[in-house]
Parts: C-alpha cells; structure tokens; sequence
C-alpha cells in the first residue's frame, strides 16, 4: 500500500470526510496537523502553493483535497493508487 499524508487542521470538516474515507478503504495514513508557519511552509510547498486543508498526497502523487479524493473514488482510481 503507498504512504499517505494527510496534511489537516483541527477543526476541518472536509478533513474528517478525507480521514474517514481512507479508513473506509482500510489505508493507513500519516496525518499532519497544520498548527504553525513551518508545517504551513512544508504543505504549502509540496501542493504547490494549496492553502487549504485537507491536502493529501498518495505516495508521490498529490491528490489535492477531499472533493479531489472523493472524485477519485467515484471513478474507481483510488483503489488503484492506494494498491501501488
């Protein structure tokens, strides 16, 4: 199974759907809590420049958000990058 990062908040809705449909699909994930500039910094540079939350990568592929997994489960590619 391919690493994940979930880049999140504390209080993010759209990050609690993203986590609880890669649970769903039994994936492990590492999430990262965004709460200062550095960690801010760090996602802000590898999405290319995506302010917001969720922003979640599957191995070295970024998926953007949770509209942009959930569009990948609806067409039947996110099984396919999370068995990578």
């Amino acid at each position: 199974m391919s690493n994940i990062i979930v880049y999140s908040k504390q209080v993010c809705p759209y990050c609690v759907r993203a986590k609880a449909l890669l649970k769903r699909k039994g994936a492990d994930f590492k999430e990262i809590m965004v709460v200062d500039e550095e960690t801010r910094d760090e996602m802000l540079a590898k999405s290319n420049g995506m302010m917001t939350v969720p922003q979640i990568f599957i191995g070295d592929f970024h998926v953007g958000g949770y509209n942009e997994l959930e569009k990948l489960n609806k067409k039947g590619e996110l099984d396919e990058l999370l068995n990578k």
